[in-house]
């Protein structure tokens, strides 16, 4: 509780930090695995394609935007928000600009059946989006907790409008 951010104690004026450390925390061991993998996936290429330091000027902006989303989405809200999944939805965002017509690794589950094949970053990445969307409308009154979707939207909208000036020029070029 101490290091989660939480919407009201930022719009008072206290915390502040929380919106920082919040994106180093995790609820849980699914949490931070799933995050991992979102990272795993999509990472590389945009540090590849930043650099090593901008690319973590960008991951961090990413992370507060990301937070400040979703404390613009509820300023009242006592509910703790912690998770790197904004970052991560900005890296996504920037993955989705940079990298249209890249294809990702997955695992395809049709009821007990499972397949690892390719699929169109757009397409994977489209779905992810719009299901944050959908979920975003269909929770936004509740108080109960549970998945920052207002966080992931502000993420991936940052990362996909600003991840290209992130980009190295020496990378850009090759």
């Amino acid at each position: 509780m101490q290091w989660s951010a939480i919407p009201a104690q930022i719009t008072s004026g206290h915390h502040w930090i929380t919106i920082l450390t919040a994106m180093f925390m995790h609820g849980s061991w699914s949490h931070i695995i799933g995050n991992m993998i979102f990272l795993w996936a999509f990472a590389p290429e945009i540090e590849d394609a930043m650099g090593p330091v901008r690319y973590l000027v960008f991951y961090l902006a990413g992370g507060l935007v990301a937070m400040l989303a979703q404390v613009a989405a509820d300023a009242h809200s006592t509910v703790p928000n912690l998770g790197a999944s904004g970052a991560i939805a900005a890296v996504m965002g920037a993955f989705i600009v940079t990298y249209p017509r890249d294809q990702i690794k997955s695992v395809l589950f049709i009821f007990v059946f499972f397949k690892v094949t390719y699929i169109p970053a757009a397409l994977l990445i489209g779905f992810w989006f719009l299901s944050q969307l959908v979920h975003a409308g269909a929770v936004a009154q509740t108080q109960t907790g549970g998945v920052a979707y207002l966080a992931h939207v502000g993420g991936f909208i940052f990362g996909a409008v600003v991840g290209r000036w992130f980009e190295s020029s020496q990378v850009a070029s090759d």
